[in-house]
């Protein structure tokens, strides 16, 4: 499960914090014992993002400082110049692999004047990714699950679209092997009436070099006939991030941070610069989305 959250992170290099009254005033203030007429601790609150519709909203400049809802006319909605301080604060500042120039830059272009992006949380180019402990067959193990907003009936819901689990992909460790010319079905076969498969069927430790080129194996089919055969049981969520593609040409992650601090929250803890077409096959293969 590790491994492939890590291959993930490489392949993508791959809450929220502080208010816009905040990001207004010089850094120096945030050292004293109260802000304006906050107190220390209601500052806390008002500057951590703790929940991840919240990101969504700070992000967009649809909230106040105050965790207020911003509608079109209200003063403050979707203001760029405010839009560009606040997410400075965005980020995880304690994460010394993004650079400053790369915050520049991502923020300069999700902001651009002509054509601003606003993040769309019913949008499928963003999706969960659920690190959670189940036991399989009496033993406990830690498996990777994806998921994804989906609309059904005039209203949205979160659905399961991939999952990993080490144990399965063990399964199919052989396939697109054509390098190993031991196994494979004689192209007469149908001459005999296919008479040489107990061969096949009595080594199914090697099952899956039989199995066409194109194969793609489907690990949530995988997990919901172990769930329903009753070996696979659920035990407890361990950590959640999300996976946001909805910026052009970039990708980030947005994680939660529990301090003690205003640098709190749901935050932004990994970006990277990455095409439209990888980004397509990236969210493909972990949402199943073509």
């Amino acid at each position: 499960m590790k491994a492939e959250s890590e291959k993930f992170q490489r392949s993508a290099h791959s809450s929220f914090l502080l208010s816009l009254f905040f990001l207004i005033l010089p850094l120096s203030v945030f050292c004293q014992g109260s802000i304006g007429s906050f107190s220390a601790d209601e500052t806390v609150f008002y500057a951590q993002t703790k929940q991840m519709n919240q990101f969504f909203l700070r992000f967009n400049g649809e909230e106040d400082i105050r965790g207020q809802r911003l509608y079109p006319g209200d003063p403050g909605y979707h203001d760029l110049k405010a839009r560009k301080s606040y997410l400075h604060m965005l980020f995880d500042q304690s994460n010394t692999s993004i650079s400053d120039d790369a915050k520049f830059v991502f923020i300069e272009e999700a902001l651009r004047k002509s054509n601003p992006v606003f993040l769309d949380f019913h949008d499928n180019s963003w999706f969960a990714e659920v690190s959670a402990t189940f036991t399989y067959k009496k033993e406990k193990r830690d498996l990777i699950l994806f998921l994804r907003i989906e609309k059904q009936n005039g209203g949205f819901k979160w659905v399961f679209s991939n999952v990993y689990f080490d144990l399965f992909e063990q399964f199919f460790i052989h396939v697109n092997d054509t390098a190993n010319l031991k196994y494979f079905i004689h192209p007469m076969s149908h001459e005999l009436d296919f008479m040489n498969l107990h061969k096949v069927f009595k080594d199914p430790g090697n099952l899956d070099y039989y199995l066409e080129n194109k194969y793609h194996p489907d690990m949530l089919s995988l997990f919901v006939m172990e769930m329903k055969n009753g070996n696979l049981s659920f035990v407890s969520v361990n950590n959640v991030k999300f996976h946001v593609f909805q910026v052009p040409n970039w990708y980030f992650e947005v994680s939660y941070f529990n301090r003690n601090n205003l640098n709190s929250g749901w935050l932004i803890s990994n970006i990277l610069r990455i095409d439209e077409a990888e980004k397509k096959d990236l969210i493909g293969h972990y949402t199943q989305l073509n």
